[in-house]
């Protein structure tokens, strides 16, 4: 009997002890992955704890090994690790250091780091700073180390184009900040005083004209087009109201209906009432509907809005091949009286469908250079309003503008969906809904749980 129960001890022992290597080597295990493949699942709704498609894009192709030091306290080294190694993760390339300067005085003098939160970015011999702790400035500091040389946006000016330099609802002020935290610089060029693009200009956007450009104009954008240049066409509907109208522009026009790109004398109006969410009014037509080109092949999922915009009609020329990026949803429809001198806009009649309001195209020199065929670059966009200051940030809006100038400039590989500001999702209530969930979490609950308590003694006593 003594023999057996030593002998079932021993068995028992021997079990625990297999129990206790086996949970050991399982808990080893999960950690040496966990140390070695860091995944996380993000759930919120807009993805806030996750990094945006054009960051993981450009880490993957990254030609070399880029170091990103952060400096601050030890103690605040927590709250950089939370995106700083997200960021470590995306690939081998890219090794993050958490530097204390007053621990490591030489390291940070030698980087010139004179207060904590610095965040340096350095590859070879190039040096980029992030002016915060945001995926934004990090990867506007990634893009501006990968790209070699500052390439110029001229915005022409002259004839009624919106202000870079106002900070109004119809300025241009914050989509200059935006192509500037790209690595591109902004420039303004007036035509009506020298009709001439100089070699300065990497491209040139035609921002919203509203008086007619002289023919010398016109001759000087069709000029630079046809000679390899790469221009942003930005052309409103020809609106006359009691206060201000746009002219019809006809000379351009003509030189784009000859490149493929017929922009009608229309304004289309959204009939779905969708926009009232956002406080918009059905000027402002929604878009859903992209076509294959590298502007737009990663927008299928965004939706981007264009305020006082005009349809147009794409078709390929003899020289051009140009094709439809963006439509209107099928709830637009197309409002063609547009003079509205002493009176107001109204609804037209008829079935609401899609409109095309943004192409895309290049145009074929015939030329060459170094081997490779010089092709000019065009886009047309028949609204300037969606990239003003009151309409930029909507949706897509932004991606959709810097994906133009990224094609533009022959930087396809950083086409893609941009970091976002993170979502507000507090909850608004009025004075009557707080005073309905006041009632509730401090009267209705707490009596209704003494009741039950009451109902439960009495049926028990």
């Amino acid at each position: 009997m003594t023999s057996w129960i030593k002998t079932r001890q021993t068995k028992y022992s021997a079990f625990a002890a297999i129990y206790i290597l086996i949970i050991i080597a399982v808990l080893a295990t999960v950690n040496f992955l966990a140390n070695r493949y860091n995944k996380t699942y993000d759930s919120t709704a807009n993805k806030r704890y996750s990094l945006s498609e054009q960051t993981m894009k450009l880490a993957s192709n990254l030609k070399q090994d880029v170091q990103v030091s952060y400096f601050d306290e030890t103690t605040s080294f927590p709250r950089a690790k939370d995106l700083l190694d997200r960021y470590a993760n995306l690939s081998p390339k890219l090794k993050v250091a958490y530097i204390d300067p007053f621990k490591k005085p030489q390291l940070a003098k030698q980087y010139g780091v004179t207060q904590t939160g610095a965040i340096i970015l350095t590859s070879g011999e190039k040096r980029e700073e992030a002016r915060s702790l945001s995926e934004e400035e990090l990867t506007s500091a990634l893009i501006r180390l990968q790209k070699s040389g500052v390439k110029t946006v001229c915005f022409t000016t002259g004839a009624g184009e919106h202000s870079l330099d106002d900070n109004n609802g119809g300025a241009y002020s914050s989509v200059k900040q935006l192509i500037e935290k790209n690595n591109y610089k902004v420039e303004a060029i007036n035509l009506i005083e020298k009709p001439q693009i100089g070699p300065g200009c990497s491209m040139v956007v035609v921002a919203g004209p509203r008086t007619d450009y002289p023919q010398p104009v016109v001759d000087s954008l069709k000029k630079y087009v046809e000679d390899g240049g790469r221009a942003i066409f930005l052309s409103d509907p020809p609106l006359k109201t009691g206060k201000d109208s746009i002219s019809e522009n006809k000379a351009l026009m003509d030189v784009l209906k000859g490149w493929g790109v017929a922009f009608n004398n229309d304004l289309i109006l959204e009939t779905s009432g969708i926009g009232g969410l956002y406080g918009m009014g059905p000027e402002v037509a929604l878009a859903t509907n992209y076509g294959t080109h590298p502007i737009v092949r990663e927008m299928k999922r965004t939706a981007t809005a264009f305020p006082l915009v005009r349809s147009m009609e794409v078709k390929p020329g003899d020289k051009t091949s140009m094709e439809k990026i963006v439509s209107t949803s099928k709830n637009s429809i197309a409002a063609t009286n547009l003079n509205l001198v002493g009176g107001s806009l109204s609804m037209p009649k008829g079935e609401p469908k899609t409109y095309d309001v943004a192409a895309a195209g290049t145009y074929r020199t015939g030329q060459q250079k170094e081997g490779n065929n010089v092709e000019g670059r065009i886009v047309a966009v028949g609204s300037s309003d969606f990239v003003a200051n009151y309409a930029l940030g909507f949706g897509g809006n932004r991606d959709l503008i810097l994906n133009m100038l990224n094609w533009l400039s022959s930087d396809e590989d950083l086409i893609s969906i941009r970091p976002k500001d993170p979502e507000d999702r507090r909850i608004q209530l009025t004075r009557a809904q707080m005073i309905m969930v006041r009632t509730v979490s401090q009267f209705v609950i707490p009596l209704a749980v003494v009741a039950l308590g009451l109902m439960v003694w009495w049926r028990r006593r």
